[in-house]
């Protein structure tokens, strides 16, 4: 079966907790602080591996967790950090923030890798607080959580050559006949439900990747049809043949179907129409091909080459496998175009995020919530007072006292973070 397209849930993991621990050696009283800091928790990285062409191993295993890091040690050991988790996907593989919908990578090389989620770091142990005010501190940092996401995994082919045209107008047969690819071929539309790879190989020994990919009709940029699924596939492409069925074996025009596949095409992508595109006039074998033929090329003029062929009579196969090798030896491997940036950096004010919401429960409660002041809860470790205390200095010094005051916060009120609730204390 073949998978483009899948959602993904990645949590890298949490640091090591810090350590509160103090030098217990013989002959050295009040030692002080020894706790150790905690590890790093290990990153989830996506790696390409050639040797994979489709997402299927992400469709039966979709939550990927890196492992934390360990715990800080006494004698100021420092606690391992985790080694990140490596998750292998095949070239041309695109990851897509679901929440954002922000590229986070577009992997496309053997052995190229992108980190989709950062561990957190190790929490510091309570040596690393000794101050001359306070030289032995009775608390330590919990790790730093990993970063999670909710991610969109997509695949588009990495071929050379893409196939386009109408169902049924014999894509599949051709990719048979010039490959050793085996496409499924029937006599009905949509025979072809996932795309094809195969490797072309000419007589002057020269070879190139071809894609035959699913039917396109009108309107499949709007998600009709099958052909939507696969049209993020033409994108990788360096060479378009466009294969049209000079027969009208269906009752259609040829040169209508040239147009309409090509408007389906630029309403997708713009860019695809910059594409060098060869047509391949086919089943020419069949009556009234000549005519259509001669029909179509006064339509279409000259400028665009035109090679009669017949994937059944294998007729005609041998001027256009070299006409494609021929253009694939102009273009560069590397299509992507890359837009032009100024190298000036302007750098613009942006207003600092407070680090925290305030919202109010239906039981009147008061709802401390945004990344900032959650991320210093679960670094707080609230068995210890003196890391309590620490705790509320922090949300003091981000204004969180000052903001619930206006809210109209008095004593004995209720604050809640996460699933953990306070009592504020004016």
């Amino acid at each position: 079966m073949f998978v483009d397209q899948v959602s993904v849930y990645v949590k890298a993991g949490d640091g090591g907790n810090g350590l509160v621990a103090y030098r217990r050696e013989k002959y050295i009283p009040l030692g002080g602080p020894a706790g150790g800091d905690g590890g790093n928790g290990g990153d989830v990285i996506f790696r390409v591996d050639e040797g994979l062409n489709t997402l299927m191993d992400l469709r039966y295993n979709r939550h990927f967790k890196a492992k934390r890091g360990e715990n800080g040690m006494s004698k100021n050991q420092h606690g391992k950090n985790s080694s990140p988790l490596i998750v292998s996907v095949p070239p041309g593989t695109t990851i897509i923030d679901e929440d954002t919908e922000q590229v986070i990578a577009d992997l496309t090389m053997h052995g190229q890798e992108a980190v989709i989620a950062r561990g957190g770091r190790g929490g510091r142990g309570n040596s690393r607080f000794a101050t001359p005010r306070n030289p032995a501190p009775d608390f330590a940092e919990n790790g730093e959580p990993g970063e999670e996401k909710n991610i969109k995994v997509e695949l588009k082919l990495i071929a050379d050559v893409g196939l386009v045209g109408f169902p049924s107008v014999g894509k599949s047969t051709f990719l048979s006949v010039v490959s050793a690819a085996k496409p499924k071929i029937a006599d009905y539309h949509f025979t072809t439900l996932a795309p094809n790879l195969g490797v072309v190989d000419t007589a002057d020994n020269r070879s190139f990747v071809l894609a035959d990919l699913p039917g396109l009709i009108e309107g499949a940029h709007t998600g009709v049809g099958l052909g939507h699924q696969f049209l993020r596939h033409v994108e990788r492409t360096r060479v378009i043949i466009h294969v049209i069925d000079m027969a009208g074996t269906e009752g259609r025009n040829p040169f209508e179907d040239y147009q309409k596949i090509n408007k389906e095409l630029s309403e997708y992508d713009e860019k695809l129409m910059s594409r060098p595109q060869i047509i391949a006039a086919n089943k020419m074998d069949m009556p009234d091909a000549e005519e259509n033929l001669k029909q179509f090329k006064e339509k279409i003029g000259y400028d665009i080459p035109v090679y009669p062929i017949s994937a059944l009579t294998k007729d005609g196969l041998r001027d256009l496998l070299f006409a494609v090798a021929d253009l694939l030896e102009t273009i560069p491997k590397i299509t992507e175009e890359i837009e032009e940036t100024d190298e000036t950096v302007v750098y613009r004010y942006q207003k600092e995020d407070k680090g925290f919401e305030i919202n109010r429960d239906d039981d009147g409660a008061f709802v401390l919530s945004g990344p900032k002041i959650e991320k210093l809860f679960k670094m707080t470790d609230f068995n210890r007072d003196e890391a309590i205390r620490r705790f509320a200095r922090q949300m003091r010094s981000m204004g969180v006292d000052e903001e619930l005051r206006k809210r109209g916060a008095e004593d004995g009120d209720t604050i809640r973070i996460l699933q953990f609730e306070f009592e504020f204390v004016d």
